[in-house]
């Protein structure tokens, strides 16, 4: 496992520190441990979670600006659990209404010892937004419209921004965007080994 994740980093120009892949690793066990009770994520594979799961979260850090973020509709963890080991120096707060999801994730969290991140069983609508987040992130979470509706009273008004992890570029759901948000930037991600297209929309309110 260790090299199959060297390779992957390699290909994608990422250094990690030997604790952060030793975490990532380690995260992945726990994945395939629970996925088998709890059905977790359909890919069933420790190889293949960390090319579709661990690299498919990795490959954002880069443009992610600030240090407190949401991941809304984490479901397992992702991108929350990985982007939280790579960013030691942000806060994630891992938002999911399935109590079973939460659990696996405060196992996460105690096994990995990860102190930066933070499981909630909550819908998003009823969260808190105090203090507000630099980022509101979602992977296969909703259409951007929904993302934008759910969660408008999360992100801080002047400098937060929408996070919206996708496959194509979603130009049918950018161009049904209302007021309130206007596009950042649409940014290409290359993830070594996955096939099809992955794209990162970020929206700013405005």
């Amino acid at each position: 496992m260790l090299q199959k994740l060297d390779r992957l980093l390699q290909l994608a120009g990422m250094a990690l520190t030997d604790k952060q892949k030793d975490l990532l690793i380690r995260y992945v066990g726990l994945l395939h441990k629970w996925n088998k009770a709890y059905n977790l994520t359909s890919v069933r594979e420790p190889e293949q979670m960390l090319i579709r799961h661990i690299m498919d979260s990795l490959v954002v850090a880069p443009y992610l600006a600030g240090k407190r973020f949401i991941d809304v509709g984490t479901g397992p963890g992702l991108p929350g659990v990985p982007l939280s080991i790579v960013l030691p120096d942000a806060h994630f707060v891992l938002l999911d209404s399935l109590g079973k999801r939460v659990r696996f994730l405060r196992q996460v969290q105690h096994e990995l010892q990860l102190t930066n991140i933070e499981p909630v069983q909550s819908r998003v609508e009823d969260y808190p937004s105090e203090p507000p987040f630099d980022g509101v992130i979602s992977r296969a979470f909703a259409s951007l419209q929904d993302m934008v509706d759910w969660c408008k009273h999360l992100p801080a008004h002047s400098t937060g921004r929408f996070y919206a992890l996708k496959g194509g570029v979603p130009h049918d759901e950018l161009e049904r965007l209302s007021e309130g948000v206007v596009l950042d930037k649409i940014v290409p991600l290359s993830v070594p080994e996955l096939e099809g297209e992955r794209h990162l929309v970020v929206l700013k309110p405005n």
